[in-house]
Protein backbone atom coordinates (compact mmCIF):
# COMPACT_ATOMS: atom_id res chain seq x y z
CA UNK A 1 0.00 0.00 0.00
CA UNK A 2 1.29 3.28 -0.77
CA UNK A 3 2.11 6.00 1.54
CA UNK A 4 1.75 9.75 2.25
CA UNK A 5 3.89 12.05 4.02
CA UNK A 6 2.01 15.15 5.44
CA UNK A 7 4.33 18.17 5.53
CA UNK A 8 3.82 21.57 6.29
CA UNK A 9 2.17 21.20 10.09
CA UNK A 10 2.83 23.83 12.04
CA UNK A 11 1.71 22.15 14.46
CA UNK A 12 0.81 18.22 15.58
CA UNK A 13 -0.73 16.98 18.73
CA UNK A 14 0.06 12.81 18.76
CA UNK A 15 -0.54 12.08 21.76
CA UNK A 16 2.41 10.27 22.29
CA UNK A 17 4.22 10.39 24.77
CA UNK A 18 7.64 9.68 23.22
CA UNK A 19 7.53 13.59 21.86
CA UNK A 20 6.65 14.79 25.21
CA UNK A 21 4.01 15.24 28.07
CA UNK A 22 0.50 16.18 28.08
CA UNK A 23 -0.47 15.84 23.86
CA UNK A 24 2.66 14.98 22.49
CA UNK A 25 3.42 17.90 21.13
CA UNK A 26 5.95 18.07 17.56
CA UNK A 27 6.02 21.51 15.85
CA UNK A 28 7.26 22.44 12.43
CA UNK A 29 5.96 18.52 12.04
CA UNK A 30 5.45 15.43 9.39
CA UNK A 31 3.60 12.48 9.65
CA UNK A 32 3.71 9.46 7.14
CA UNK A 33 0.34 7.42 6.65
CA UNK A 34 -0.90 5.03 4.46
CA UNK A 35 -4.89 4.32 4.46
CA UNK A 36 -4.81 1.60 7.28
CA UNK A 37 -2.09 3.26 9.77
CA UNK A 38 0.10 5.75 11.08
CA UNK A 39 3.73 5.39 10.19
CA UNK A 40 5.82 7.22 11.16
CA UNK A 41 5.16 11.58 13.07
CA UNK A 42 7.98 13.80 13.50
CA UNK A 43 9.80 16.55 12.87
CA UNK A 44 9.47 18.20 8.65
CA UNK A 45 13.24 18.33 8.51
CA UNK A 46 13.80 14.44 9.74
CA UNK A 47 10.66 13.02 7.54
CA UNK A 48 11.58 10.29 5.15
CA UNK A 49 10.59 10.06 1.72
CA UNK A 50 6.73 8.76 0.99
CA UNK A 51 4.64 8.02 -2.26
CA UNK A 52 3.06 10.91 -1.46
CA UNK A 53 3.12 14.52 -0.13
CA UNK A 54 0.47 16.87 1.02
CA UNK A 55 1.39 20.17 2.25
CA UNK A 56 -0.88 21.16 4.85
CA UNK A 57 0.65 24.83 5.03
CA UNK A 58 1.31 25.68 8.45
CA UNK A 59 -1.88 24.22 9.69
CA UNK A 60 -2.33 22.27 13.31
CA UNK A 61 -3.32 18.25 12.98
CA UNK A 62 -4.77 16.26 16.29
CA UNK A 63 -6.07 13.08 16.32
CA UNK A 64 -9.85 12.72 15.07
CA UNK A 65 -12.33 13.01 18.03
CA UNK A 66 -13.97 10.19 19.63
CA UNK A 67 -16.75 10.98 20.86
CA UNK A 68 -18.09 8.16 22.60
CA UNK A 69 -21.57 9.20 23.74
CA UNK A 70 -24.24 9.99 21.32
CA UNK A 71 -28.07 9.35 20.07
CA UNK A 72 -28.00 10.29 16.35
CA UNK A 73 -30.35 7.95 15.16
CA UNK A 74 -34.02 8.95 16.00
CA UNK A 75 -36.89 10.70 14.17
CA UNK A 76 -38.54 13.98 15.02
CA UNK A 77 -38.05 17.70 16.32
CA UNK A 78 -37.88 19.28 20.16
CA UNK A 79 -37.15 22.74 19.41
CA UNK A 80 -40.21 23.87 21.04
CA UNK A 81 -39.28 21.96 24.24
CA UNK A 82 -35.72 23.84 23.81
CA UNK A 83 -37.91 27.10 24.15
CA UNK A 84 -40.03 26.42 27.18
CA UNK A 85 -36.86 24.88 29.17
CA UNK A 86 -34.74 28.13 28.23
CA UNK A 87 -37.99 29.92 29.45
CA UNK A 88 -37.74 28.35 33.08
CA UNK A 89 -38.77 24.63 32.80
CA UNK A 90 -37.43 22.06 34.57
CA UNK A 91 -35.57 19.14 32.60
CA UNK A 92 -36.69 15.94 33.61
CA UNK A 93 -35.87 13.21 31.21
CA UNK A 94 -39.69 13.12 30.51
CA UNK A 95 -39.27 14.61 26.74
CA UNK A 96 -38.12 11.19 25.31
CA UNK A 97 -41.78 10.19 25.35
CA UNK A 98 -41.79 12.87 21.91
CA UNK A 99 -38.92 11.39 20.47
CA UNK A 100 -40.04 7.70 20.80
CA UNK A 101 -43.43 8.68 19.28
CA UNK A 102 -41.37 10.09 16.38
CA UNK A 103 -38.74 7.29 15.88
CA UNK A 104 -41.85 4.70 16.16
CA UNK A 105 -43.70 6.02 13.57
CA UNK A 106 -40.73 6.85 11.45
CA UNK A 107 -39.35 4.18 8.09
CA UNK A 108 -35.88 2.23 8.45
CA UNK A 109 -35.01 4.97 5.55
CA UNK A 110 -35.87 7.51 7.36
CA UNK A 111 -34.01 6.56 10.41
CA UNK A 112 -31.12 5.91 8.30
CA UNK A 113 -30.77 9.12 6.76
CA UNK A 114 -31.44 10.71 9.92
CA UNK A 115 -28.17 9.05 11.45
CA UNK A 116 -26.27 9.36 8.33
CA UNK A 117 -26.74 12.98 8.42
CA UNK A 118 -25.75 13.50 11.82
CA UNK A 119 -22.79 11.48 11.70
CA UNK A 120 -21.56 13.73 8.12
CA UNK A 121 -22.11 17.17 10.72
CA UNK A 122 -19.78 15.42 12.76
CA UNK A 123 -17.24 14.38 10.37
CA UNK A 124 -17.12 17.43 9.05
CA UNK A 125 -15.86 19.05 12.72
CA UNK A 126 -12.79 16.53 13.04
CA UNK A 127 -14.70 13.93 14.56
CA UNK A 128 -14.04 10.20 13.31
CA UNK A 129 -15.15 7.38 15.89
CA UNK A 130 -18.41 7.92 17.10
CA UNK A 131 -20.33 5.77 19.34
CA UNK A 132 -24.63 5.56 19.00
CA UNK A 133 -26.78 4.08 21.31
CA UNK A 134 -30.78 2.77 20.52
CA UNK A 135 -33.75 4.32 23.23
CA UNK A 136 -35.93 5.69 21.16
CA UNK A 137 -38.24 2.66 20.29
CA UNK A 138 -38.56 0.82 23.14
CA UNK A 139 -39.99 -1.79 21.96
CA UNK A 140 -38.67 -5.21 20.70
CA UNK A 141 -39.19 -4.37 17.02
CA UNK A 142 -38.21 -0.68 17.42
CA UNK A 143 -35.38 -1.07 19.38
CA UNK A 144 -33.52 -3.79 17.19
CA UNK A 145 -34.50 -1.88 13.76
CA UNK A 146 -32.65 1.23 15.41
CA UNK A 147 -29.65 -0.46 16.36
CA UNK A 148 -29.55 -2.62 13.02
CA UNK A 149 -29.15 1.47 11.26
CA UNK A 150 -26.48 2.26 13.98
CA UNK A 151 -24.72 -0.87 13.04
CA UNK A 152 -24.38 0.33 9.13
CA UNK A 153 -22.68 3.83 11.15
CA UNK A 154 -20.17 2.65 13.53
CA UNK A 155 -19.19 -0.57 15.31
CA UNK A 156 -19.92 1.18 18.91
CA UNK A 157 -23.29 0.26 19.07
CA UNK A 158 -25.75 0.68 21.92
CA UNK A 159 -28.11 -1.17 23.41
CA UNK A 160 -30.15 0.96 25.42
CA UNK A 161 -34.27 -0.22 25.78
CA UNK A 162 -33.69 0.89 29.39
CA UNK A 163 -33.33 4.50 28.81
CA UNK A 164 -37.28 5.13 30.40
CA UNK A 165 -40.07 3.36 30.74
CA UNK A 166 -42.03 3.73 27.94
CA UNK A 167 -46.00 5.29 28.88
CA UNK A 168 -47.91 1.93 28.18
CA UNK A 169 -45.23 0.32 30.92
CA UNK A 170 -45.77 3.28 32.93
CA UNK A 171 -47.91 1.15 35.64
CA UNK A 172 -45.90 -2.38 35.22
CA UNK A 173 -42.17 -1.60 35.27
CA UNK A 174 -41.36 -4.98 36.30
CA UNK A 175 -43.00 -6.35 33.22
CA UNK A 176 -40.74 -3.78 31.10
CA UNK A 177 -37.69 -4.81 32.52
CA UNK A 178 -38.49 -8.34 31.84
CA UNK A 179 -39.22 -7.27 28.21
CA UNK A 180 -35.79 -5.63 27.78
CA UNK A 181 -33.68 -8.34 29.60
CA UNK A 182 -35.49 -10.86 27.53
CA UNK A 183 -37.13 -10.84 24.12
CA UNK A 184 -35.79 -7.04 23.70
CA UNK A 185 -31.87 -8.21 24.86
CA UNK A 186 -32.46 -11.26 22.43
CA UNK A 187 -33.18 -9.32 19.53
CA UNK A 188 -30.79 -6.41 19.90
CA UNK A 189 -27.58 -7.89 20.95
CA UNK A 190 -26.28 -9.49 17.42
CA UNK A 191 -26.24 -5.93 16.23
CA UNK A 192 -24.66 -4.10 19.35
CA UNK A 193 -21.06 -3.83 21.30
CA UNK A 194 -22.55 -2.47 24.60
CA UNK A 195 -25.54 -2.45 26.85
CA UNK A 196 -26.26 0.82 28.73
CA UNK A 197 -28.73 1.89 31.46
CA UNK A 198 -29.93 5.50 32.39
CA UNK A 199 -29.49 4.99 36.59
CA UNK A 200 -31.46 7.61 37.88
CA UNK A 201 -34.18 6.58 41.20
CA UNK A 202 -35.44 10.37 41.21
CA UNK A 203 -36.36 10.23 38.20
CA UNK A 204 -39.90 8.25 37.61
CA UNK A 205 -38.95 7.20 34.41
CA UNK A 206 -35.88 6.01 34.84
CA UNK A 207 -34.44 3.11 36.64
CA UNK A 208 -32.75 2.55 40.22
CA UNK A 209 -30.15 0.40 41.46
CA UNK A 210 -31.96 -3.06 41.73
CA UNK A 211 -33.25 -2.39 38.02
CA UNK A 212 -30.07 -1.21 36.28
CA UNK A 213 -28.23 -3.97 38.21
CA UNK A 214 -30.47 -6.68 36.36
CA UNK A 215 -30.46 -4.79 32.72
CA UNK A 216 -26.42 -4.62 32.84
CA UNK A 217 -25.91 -8.00 34.07
CA UNK A 218 -28.51 -9.32 30.96
CA UNK A 219 -26.22 -7.62 28.95
CA UNK A 220 -23.05 -8.56 30.24
CA UNK A 221 -24.26 -12.63 30.17
CA UNK A 222 -25.23 -11.65 26.19
CA UNK A 223 -21.45 -10.44 25.88
CA UNK A 224 -22.10 -6.93 25.76
CA UNK A 225 -19.68 -4.38 27.46
CA UNK A 226 -20.96 -2.37 29.57
CA UNK A 227 -21.83 1.82 29.97
CA UNK A 228 -24.10 3.70 32.65
CA UNK A 229 -25.92 6.77 32.94
CA UNK A 230 -25.10 8.19 35.88
CA UNK A 231 -25.75 11.50 37.92
CA UNK A 232 -27.02 13.27 35.59
CA UNK A 233 -30.08 15.02 37.19
CA UNK A 234 -28.67 14.21 41.52
CA UNK A 235 -26.65 11.76 43.07
CA UNK A 236 -27.33 8.18 42.79
CA UNK A 237 -25.87 4.63 42.81
CA UNK A 238 -24.73 5.04 38.92
CA UNK A 239 -21.56 5.43 39.53
CA UNK A 240 -20.90 2.33 42.20
CA UNK A 241 -22.83 0.17 40.07
CA UNK A 242 -20.49 0.76 37.10
CA UNK A 243 -17.42 0.51 39.27
CA UNK A 244 -18.70 -2.24 40.70
CA UNK A 245 -19.76 -4.26 37.77
CA UNK A 246 -16.60 -2.95 35.50
CA UNK A 247 -18.39 -0.61 33.04
CA UNK A 248 -16.35 0.92 30.38
CA UNK A 249 -17.60 4.33 31.27
CA UNK A 250 -19.89 6.14 33.73
CA UNK A 251 -21.66 9.00 31.78
CA UNK A 252 -22.90 12.35 32.40
CA UNK A 253 -20.90 12.66 36.10
CA UNK A 254 -23.11 16.28 36.78
CA UNK A 255 -23.85 15.41 40.69
CA UNK A 256 -21.23 13.10 42.19
CA UNK A 257 -20.40 12.89 45.90
CA UNK A 258 -16.62 12.58 47.71
CA UNK A 259 -17.59 8.39 47.31
CA UNK A 260 -17.89 8.50 43.92
CA UNK A 261 -15.31 10.38 43.58
CA UNK A 262 -13.00 7.88 45.47
CA UNK A 263 -14.52 5.29 43.56
CA UNK A 264 -13.50 6.04 40.42
CA UNK A 265 -10.42 7.26 41.51
CA UNK A 266 -9.47 3.83 43.23
CA UNK A 267 -10.95 2.26 39.88
CA UNK A 268 -8.76 4.04 37.93
CA UNK A 269 -5.77 2.42 39.06
CA UNK A 270 -6.98 -0.98 37.67
CA UNK A 271 -8.58 0.26 33.96
CA UNK A 272 -12.28 0.94 36.02
CA UNK A 273 -14.60 3.10 34.25
CA UNK A 274 -13.88 6.54 32.55
CA UNK A 275 -15.78 9.42 33.13
CA UNK A 276 -17.51 10.90 30.32
CA UNK A 277 -18.38 14.09 30.78
CA UNK A 278 -21.02 15.78 28.71
CA UNK A 279 -20.80 20.04 28.71
CA UNK A 280 -23.41 20.05 26.24
CA UNK A 281 -25.95 19.06 28.39
CA UNK A 282 -25.31 21.22 31.00
CA UNK A 283 -25.43 24.11 27.99
CA UNK A 284 -28.52 23.29 27.13
CA UNK A 285 -30.29 22.15 30.15
CA UNK A 286 -28.89 24.97 32.48
CA UNK A 287 -27.76 22.56 34.63
CA UNK A 288 -24.45 22.68 36.96
CA UNK A 289 -21.21 22.15 35.03
CA UNK A 290 -19.35 18.60 36.33
CA UNK A 291 -16.34 19.37 38.06
CA UNK A 292 -13.79 17.87 35.53
CA UNK A 293 -11.02 19.78 37.88
CA UNK A 294 -11.99 17.83 40.79
CA UNK A 295 -11.73 14.33 38.64
CA UNK A 296 -8.65 14.78 37.24
CA UNK A 297 -7.02 15.82 40.60
CA UNK A 298 -8.10 12.60 42.31
CA UNK A 299 -6.46 11.03 39.16
CA UNK A 300 -10.04 9.78 37.38
CA UNK A 301 -10.21 9.28 33.66
CA UNK A 302 -12.34 11.60 32.14
CA UNK A 303 -13.75 11.65 28.42
CA UNK A 304 -15.40 14.17 26.56
CA UNK A 305 -17.97 13.81 24.40
CA UNK A 306 -21.26 15.22 22.67
CA UNK A 307 -24.32 13.46 23.18
CA UNK A 308 -25.92 14.89 20.54
CA UNK A 309 -29.58 13.89 20.50
CA UNK A 310 -32.85 15.65 20.44
CA UNK A 311 -33.78 16.42 23.46
CA UNK A 312 -31.07 17.53 25.80
CA UNK A 313 -28.31 18.30 23.75
CA UNK A 314 -28.73 19.16 20.18
CA UNK A 315 -25.06 19.34 19.17
CA UNK A 316 -22.76 17.58 17.38
CA UNK A 317 -19.65 19.38 17.49
CA UNK A 318 -16.59 18.12 19.95
CA UNK A 319 -15.22 21.36 19.22
CA UNK A 320 -17.93 23.11 20.99
CA UNK A 321 -17.55 20.60 24.08
CA UNK A 322 -13.89 21.45 24.45
CA UNK A 323 -14.02 24.99 24.34
CA UNK A 324 -17.28 24.30 27.32
CA UNK A 325 -14.52 22.10 29.10
CA UNK A 326 -12.06 24.71 29.24
CA UNK A 327 -14.45 27.62 29.64
CA UNK A 328 -16.85 26.07 32.07
CA UNK A 329 -14.94 22.75 34.06
CA UNK A 330 -11.82 24.17 34.84
CA UNK A 331 -9.65 21.74 31.88
CA UNK A 332 -7.02 23.46 30.31
CA UNK A 333 -7.13 23.40 26.12
CA UNK A 334 -4.92 20.51 26.39
CA UNK A 335 -6.45 18.18 28.54
CA UNK A 336 -9.72 18.88 27.10
CA UNK A 337 -8.06 17.99 23.67
CA UNK A 338 -6.67 14.55 25.32
CA UNK A 339 -10.25 14.30 27.16
CA UNK A 340 -12.01 14.23 23.61
CA UNK A 341 -9.39 12.12 21.57
CA UNK A 342 -7.65 9.36 24.39
CA UNK A 343 -10.28 9.68 26.90
CA UNK A 344 -12.88 9.25 24.57
CA UNK A 345 -11.18 5.91 22.99
CA UNK A 346 -10.55 4.53 26.78
CA UNK A 347 -14.27 4.84 27.52
CA UNK A 348 -15.00 2.90 24.53
CA UNK A 349 -11.89 0.33 25.36
CA UNK A 350 -10.16 1.10 21.63
CA UNK A 351 -6.24 1.43 21.86
CA UNK A 352 -5.83 2.15 17.53
CA UNK A 353 -8.06 5.42 18.15
CA UNK A 354 -7.30 8.92 19.76
CA UNK A 355 -3.62 9.46 19.13
CA UNK A 356 -1.23 9.44 16.22
CA UNK A 357 1.08 6.94 17.39
CA UNK A 358 2.53 4.27 14.77
CA UNK A 359 0.22 1.85 14.13
CA UNK A 360 -2.96 3.98 15.16
CA UNK A 361 -5.39 4.85 12.46
CA UNK A 362 -4.93 7.38 10.58
CA UNK A 363 -7.86 9.63 11.29
CA UNK A 364 -6.61 12.62 10.93
CA UNK A 365 -8.15 16.69 12.01
CA UNK A 366 -6.77 19.51 10.66
CA UNK A 367 -7.40 22.63 12.09
CA UNK A 368 -7.59 25.66 10.29
CA UNK A 369 -4.97 27.64 12.81
CA UNK A 370 -1.33 26.96 14.56
CA UNK A 371 -2.35 25.66 17.34
CA UNK A 372 -4.85 23.40 19.30
CA UNK A 373 -5.24 25.53 21.74
CA UNK A 374 -7.66 27.78 18.80
CA UNK A 375 -10.47 24.86 19.41
CA UNK A 376 -11.03 26.49 22.94
CA UNK A 377 -9.66 30.50 21.85
CA UNK A 378 -12.15 30.26 18.79
CA UNK A 379 -15.68 28.85 20.02
CA UNK A 380 -18.04 28.52 17.55
CA UNK A 381 -15.92 28.82 14.81
CA UNK A 382 -15.65 25.79 12.06
CA UNK A 383 -11.61 25.56 11.91
CA UNK A 384 -11.86 21.68 12.48
CA UNK A 385 -12.80 19.13 9.46
CA UNK A 386 -11.86 15.35 8.87
CA UNK A 387 -9.29 15.18 6.71
CA UNK A 388 -10.48 13.24 3.61
CA UNK A 389 -7.73 11.78 1.32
Amino acid sequence: MSATLFTGIGELATMDPAHGPGVGLVEHAALIADHEAVLWTGPSSAAPEADHRIDLGGRAVVPGFVDSHSHVVFAGDRAREFEARMSGEHYDGGGIATTMAATRAATDHALADQGSRLIREMRGQGTTTVEIKSGYGLTVEDEARLLRAAATLTPETTFLGAHVVPPEYRDDRAGYIDLVVGPMLDACAPYARWVDVFCEPGAASAFDEDESRTVLEAGARAGLGLRVHAGQLGPGPGVALGVELGAASVDHCTYLTDADVDLLAGAARDGGPVATLLPGVEFSTRSPYPDARRLRAAGVTVALASDCNPGSCFTSSMPFCIALAVREMGMSPAEALWSATVGGARALRREDVGHLRIGARPDLCVLDAPSYRHLAYRPGVPIASTLAW
